[in-house]
């Protein structure tokens, strides 16, 4: 599998298995973990060429760590970003001092006024450093960073989860918790 063909798996992947695994006709677990067999039987219709080896390179060279295998390989999901319902049992954690959210100027004023939504997610996703968020903004016209006071959410109650691939997830972000973008 070429790079191309790659990186098509990859966006195409991070659908099925965090928004819609009817496209594929596999079920996800409560967990949304889905047997990686029958994944690659499906798999195989749109993508050939695709086997356990494609897979794992995939999984490995993923450029944000969006999908992890269990430790026999025979199972496989997204590690954050569901619309789909699933628990995912991330453990709360102590967030750093200091957490990054990438997005558009665009957004900034109603987010300054109403907070940082989940929208159709399960959580709001955050970044450990600038460069991570910049990457997410950048997905976006006029990129911006948005600072989170993390550690100050958590004193007051907010509960924070690593995920497998460092990104912190929290249910919503108050706008006093948010400094301006930079």
């Amino acid at each position: 599998m070429n790079e191309k063909e790659n990186k098509q798996l990859s966006k195409f992947l991070s659908y099925v298995l965090r928004h819609d695994p009817s496209e594929l006709d596999i079920t996800l677990d409560a967990n949304g973990w889905t047997e990686v067999s029958l994944l690659l039987q499906h798999l195989r219709l749109r993508f050939p060429t695709v086997d356990m080896e494609a897979l794992e390179y995939m999984v490995a060279t993923n450029s944000k760590q969006r999908f992890s295998f269990n430790h026999t390989k025979t199972m496989i999901r997204a590690n954050q970003g569901h619309s789909v319902p699933v628990d995912l049992n991330y453990v709360a954690q102590v967030p750093p001092t200091v957490l990054f959210h990438g997005t558009s100027r665009d957004f900034v004023k109603a987010i300054m006024s109403e907070g940082l939504n989940k929208q159709e997610r399960h959580h709001v996703h955050l970044s450990e450093n600038v460069a991570t968020a910049l990457q997410v903004a950048g997905r976006r016209p006029r990129a911006c960073i948005l600072r989170i006071k993390a550690a100050k959410m958590h004193e007051v109650g907010y509960k924070f989860f690593l995920t497998a691939n460092r990104v912190w997830l929290t249910e919503f972000v108050p706008p006093e918790f948010i400094e301006d973008e930079f």
